[in-house]
């Protein structure tokens, strides 16, 4: 798939934009240094090689939020596509250890003027993570910080050509998934993580309406941890409720992609470091998560 010249690149490289005083790259904003204007220039020519970007996000924790971003990035790279995978969950990242990536970290280009994406069969993942000396160190900033690594992410690593960065958010609407709506901009979409359940139905409808404020596209909602597949029978039981997420869906008005039960597969597979759609491709859960990776390329 070639990939499509964007404006911002067609103007710092080109001069080809025909209507450079609406341009978002030509010229400092108000009270912008010229240090900033040059950073957030950098930021838009690399995220200009990016055509989706997908932000996916929970109102709740413990819903399976980040097993689901690593499994559908995955899954969006078994279907031939060029993938990135953004961890942006600063205090509990979870992404290197589910890629079995504990330990690595990004290479520094020859120029010193960027790094690269640690890679996990053709997936380019970058992870908070891979910055820490150890897996236990905790990570204790404020908003400001926070708000800095997410920008460096997305202005100093050389993604290259993606067809799709899906992005790991932390729960909630806060600082990370605040910032990093604003600095992938317009164009950038939302996949909602929800289980059945209406304790945690109730907060992500605060997700979807957070799309709505920041008119962020929603591509759909996800039930996760939607019946149970047996292990021995690998049959698919309502163990515990299922539908709340779909019902949730069409009420708010929002594309519903799919639901994925719950699979002890899943779990040894994310505690070995490698996805369910590679573990287990024949499973119930694989073949789930790979119809949702599917709807979101139909829609592309």
């Amino acid at each position: 798939m070639q990939s499509k010249q964007s404006s911002c690149s067609s103007c710092s490289e080109k001069s080809s934009c025909t209507d450079k005083s609406s341009c978002s790259t030509a010229g400092p904003k108000p009270g912008e240094s010229a240090e900033q204007y040059q950073r957030r220039l950098q930021m838009q020519q690399r995220l200009g090689h990016i055509r989706n970007k997908i932000l996916v996000m929970s109102g709740k924790g413990g819903v399976g939020k980040s097993s689901t971003a690593v499994n559908l990035a995955m899954a969006l790279a078994q279907e031939g596509h060029a993938v990135g995978l953004l961890d942006v969950d600063i205090h509990g990242p979870s992404v290197p250890k589910m890629l079995g990536l504990e330990g690595s970290r990004p290479q520094i280009t020859a120029a010193e003027d960027a790094m690269l994406p640690v890679n996990y069969e053709g997936l380019k993942v970058m992870s908070i993570g891979f910055m820490l000396e150890k897996n236990t160190d905790a990570v204790i900033w404020r908003g400001a910080m926070k708000t800095g690594v997410i920008q460096q992410f997305l202005a100093d690593v050389e993604w290259g050509y993606l067809d799709y960065l899906v992005v790991d958010c932390p729960p909630g609407t806060g600082d990370e998934p605040l910032s990093v709506a604003q600095f992938l901009g317009a164009g950038t979409q939302a996949v909602i993580v929800t289980t059945p359940q209406e304790v945690a139905l109730n907060d992500v409808r605060k997700s979807i309406t957070f799309c709505g404020q920041l008119k962020m596209s929603l591509l759909g909602v996800v039930e996760n941890m939607s019946g149970f597949v047996c292990p021995h029978c690998h049959e698919v039981i309502d163990l515990f409720k299922k539908g709340g997420g779909r019902q949730m869906a069409e009420e708010m008005g929002a594309p519903f992609l799919g639901a994925v039960p719950v699979d002890p597969d899943m779990v040894s597979a994310g505690d070995s470091g490698k996805p369910i759609v590679l573990a287990h491709p024949d499973s119930e859960t694989a073949k789930a998560i790979r119809q949702i990776a599917r709807e979101i390329i139909d829609n592309d």
